[in-house]
């Protein structure tokens, strides 16, 4: 997997669109900044539990996450069934703790980490894993 030059291309960036399935079928889509690690091959997005995403993938796991290089030019989507972690509903229940190295390996260190936990519980964080099972594109 790691000289696979489409999963080099979705390590190496962080923002892409989730496209989920809506409930008659069409594909609903969402900007997300994302994590990528190439040795486990599984993608980490944090999404909020009332959104139409979450909700649509607690009906559906099915998941597509589709990636633009830098050039514009070059593409890769990744597909897989997403696993939905727990609602956060405590600063620093298992929930928040993931949302928390989720953060650190999205963005690094947080300036107030009692504020992050705070939002996480105020916005009903839940930290989607989403295994790659298949990458197609071009890179």
């Amino acid at each position: 997997m790691s000289d696979d030059p489409l999963r080099k291309l979705l390590a190496a960036q962080r923002l892409g669109v989730l496209a989920t399935i809506k409930r008659d079928g069409r594909p609903q889509l969402s900007v997300v900044t994302y994590v990528y690690d190439l040795g486990s091959d599984l993608i980490r997005v944090s999404v909020r539990d009332p959104l139409a995403k979450t909700r649509n993938l607690r009906r559906d796991p099915r998941a597509t996450l589709q990636v633009t290089g830098p050039d514009g030019g070059t593409w890769v989507a990744a597909e897989g069934v997403a696993e939905l972690g727990p609602v956060a509903r405590d600063p620093h229940d298992d929930a928040v703790e993931a949302l928390v190295e989720h953060y650190r390996d999205a963005r690094g260190e947080h300036p107030d980490w009692d504020d992050f936990r705070a939002a996480m519980v105020r916005d009903e964080r839940v930290l989607l894993r989403l295994p790659v099972d298949h990458v197609y594109g071009r890179a």
